[in-house]
């Protein structure tokens, strides 16, 4: 039985572990923004869906002098 060679093993299959989870994490963050960013896009689009049905004349002509 090698015991250096098992506990370099070993602690290499710790780290990998280590930076597989913190990888994980990275993408889970990066996923939870984009989620609030796309809520908050949605909401504007309601808001101006509501603005629009509220004055529907608005913004439907454009005057042009020359």
């Amino acid at each position: 039985m090698n015991i250096p060679l098992i506990s370099m093993a070993l602690s290499q299959g710790q780290i990998q572990q280590q930076v597989s989870i913190a990888v994980m994490k990275k993408a889970l963050g990066n996923q939870e923004q984009q989620g609030v960013a796309l809520q908050k896009l949605m909401n504007s689009a309601d808001m101006a869906a509501v603005e629009q049905s509220v004055r529907p004349h608005v913004g439907g002509n454009i005057d042009v002098k020359i």
